[in-house]
């Protein structure tokens, strides 16, 4: 019973503070209605030869990233539900209290979120993985825990306080052993046109001593979500980058899904190899995208959008060459 807990429920924690070679993350992101200001945490844990629980912070506004570890034991969580204890702040499903200090930062928070719009589940469907949610050797996992909802609560980092009164927010995570080889990720729902929220990630994923290239996305329009993804029949038409612009077109069926990231902004964060915190990776909270929705020869959506989440390895664009 609680592994179909578990399976249908991937916000919560997955895995147990046993294992090794094991990292849990979840990603908190949030802008302020007006957009000048940006910020998002990770709460996690590395299990590996430097066991720990950890929390990281980066300011989108100057880039800069902070990370703060704990002992394991300091890592508590609900087994039912999102809530996790990491030192003296907490992560839940509606509400996020931060308080971080080490040498550099002193950060703190509280932040209720509200008309949260969840990833709808089905029992072939339990997550936005499809049926590779019942794989159990996937390298890296990947979970939405909210599409979008609204902010309300403030934000003190060295002192200077910034409000998220109507702003968005939005949470995903990533479990597993390690993040892929290759990948391009990008998350908005700042646009010019209000309820809309976009996600695509592109991965080479191992598989049975070879690997192919994933990619899971969806696009939001006032609530209503497609997904575009392996595992439902979606093909990624192209993906190329000119410059600092990365473009991904994606389509299924009639419909032709596009995306133009213009990359700005990155800071640097940790990411996992075999469970441990040991690899460096840039990250932005500041990048813009254009997307597109199509149906046949009518446009569905098309906007533009700030403060979008973006990461990019070089490689992941050699596959499509």
């Amino acid at each position: 019973m609680r592994l179909l807990n578990k399976l249908f429920h991937p916000e919560v924690f997955q895995g147990s503070l046993k294992k090794k070679r094991y990292f849990e993350g979840w990603y908190f992101k949030h802008v302020s209605e007006s957009g000048d200001k940006a910020f998002a945490v990770i709460p996690g844990v590395s299990l590996s030869e430097d066991s720990h629980s950890f929390i990281q912070f980066i300011d989108g506004t100057t880039g800069k990233t902070g990370y703060f570890t704990y002992p394991l034991n300091e890592f508590d969580y609900d087994r039912t539900r999102l809530d996790i204890k990491i030192g003296k702040s907490r992560f839940r499903h509606d509400t996020i209290e931060i308080d971080l200090e080490n040498e550099e930062f002193k950060i703190e928070g509280h932040i209720k979120y509200s008309d949260i719009i969840r990833l709808p589940r089905t029992i072939l469907s339990p997550g936005i993985m499809g049926w590779y949610s019942f794989v159990p050797t996937m390298e890296c996992n990947h979970g939405v825990v909210s599409v979008d909802h609204k902010l309300s609560g403030w934000l003190r980092v060295n002192g200077k306080e910034s409000h998220y009164d109507n702003g968005r927010g939005y949470i995903e995570k990533d479990w597993g052993i390690s993040f892929p080889e290759s990948w391009i990720w990008m998350q908005c729902n700042n646009f010019d046109t209000e309820n809309v929220s976009v996600m695509i990630s592109v991965a080479k994923i191992p598989w049975r001593r070879s690997f192919f290239i994933g990619f899971i996305s969806f696009i939001s329009i006032n609530g209503a979500l497609r997904i575009f993804a392996n595992y439902n029949g979606a093909k990624i038409v192209s993906l190329k980058r000119d410059g600092n612009i990365s473009e991904v077109v994606i389509k299924k069926g009639d419909l032709l899904f596009t995306s133009r990231i213009t990359g700005r902004g990155t800071g640097f964060l940790k990411a996992p190899e075999e469970g441990s915190m040991r690899n460096v990776i840039r990250e932005s909270i500041n990048s813009d995208v254009f997307t597109e929705l199509r149906e046949k020869d009518k446009i569905v959506f098309s906007g533009n959008g700030i403060r979008a989440g973006f990461e990019e390895t070089d490689k992941i664009f050699t596959y499509f060459t």
